[in-house]
Parts: structure tokens; sequence; C-alpha cells
């Protein structure tokens, strides 16, 4: 499983659908996930990622040092299920998706990271699985950091 994690100071997503646009998820300072899952990931890595999505100190304190938490800086989360981030570009110019897991085996998990979290106080917005979505985020640093469990 792997996340890409953005510290944000705000970030939204809207699924599109032709001519018609749906905010669906928004939040304000915090982190925007984008979330990957493979075949054989398991909802305990789907715990695991959650608690260090939590726990990573990617937050300024009074000094201007990231030391604090995500659960410490009181930051929500956006997560989004990206099955891109296992896209293979070892050869050609195509990305094959092989490693990408299929949506019913995705989608459960990517639900058991956004309980994760929830799980530990934070507040969740999240994309849509099967659909169009566009993102913006305002990345806050940048800070971006790519995690694997």
């Amino acid at each position: 499983m792997r996340a890409l994690v953005q510290r944000v100071r705000e970030a939204h997503v809207d699924v599109i659908d032709g001519e018609s646009r749906e905010r669906v998820g928004q939040v304000g300072p915090g982190v925007c996930v984008l979330v990957g899952v493979t075949h054989d990931d398991t909802e305990a890595e789907a715990a695991r990622l959650a608690e260090k999505i939590v726990d990573l100190r990617i937050f300024p304190d009074a000094e201007g040092a990231m030391n604090l938490s995500l659960a410490d800086a009181g930051g929500a989360a956006l997560v989004v299920s990206q099955f891109t981030l296992y896209g293979d570009t070892t050869r050609g110019r195509r990305p094959g998706w092989s490693a990408a897991a299929r949506p019913e085996h995705a989608e459960p998990l990517v639900e058991a990271v956004v309980a994760g979290l929830q799980g530990r106080g934070i507040d969740v917005a999240t994309g849509r699985f099967r659909t169009d979505m566009e993102v913006l985020i305002v990345n806050d640093g940048p800070c971006t950091l790519m995690l694997e469990v």
C-alpha cells in the first residue's frame, strides 16, 4: 500500500461527469492523501498506513521546525484513491497497471484507511471511487512524502 501525502493549506475534490461538476470533499489546513492499493494489501496494512499518516511529524511547531503531527496540528485529511501510484514505467512510455489492485479489492482498503484516520479523531473528506475526479490542492511548503507499508 502506498500513499502520497501532501501538506496542504486547502484541498478539494470534484467529481466530473460531462458538463456536470460536484464537490464531494474539501478540507482546510492538513493533508491531501493519494492512496494506492496493490493485490496483496490487507486491512492490517491499511491500519498501519492510517497510523503513519496521523503520526507523521510534518507540521511546524512554534519555532517553525517540523515537529507536529496531523493530530497535534488539528489538521484534516482529504483522501483520494489513486491507482496510478502503482503505475510501472520501467519499460517504454506507457505505464503498466498490473500492480494496481482491482477496485473491488482497493475500495474497502481505502475505506479502512479513512476509518483509521477518523478513529484517531481526524476530520476526513474523500473522493469517490470509479469516477473522474479533479483534485485541487494548495501545497504547503511544499511538503510531499511517499509512504509505503
